[in-house]
């Protein structure tokens, strides 16, 4: 994988080290998702399919087991 430029999000903080953090990769049109506290645990998703999780949690249509 090449060197991708993380973003954190921006509803992380608290200084407790749980954050959620992006990359957008140049040459393809995927997008890189980690957890701060696994840096090397990556997801790899497009943008519609991301989008349908972020639409999904927002509605309530998942929650936590």
């Amino acid at each position: 994988m090449s060197q991708l430029t993380w973003q954190k999000s921006s509803f992380s903080g608290g200084g407790n080290g749980e954050c959620v953090e992006l990359a957008a990769a140049a040459t393809s049109a995927h997008i890189h998702l980690r957890e701060s506290d696994h840096p090397y645990e990556i997801a790899t998703t497009t943008p519609h399919a991301l989008a349908g999780l972020l639409g999904a949690v927002k509605a309530g249509r998942i929650s936590r087991a």
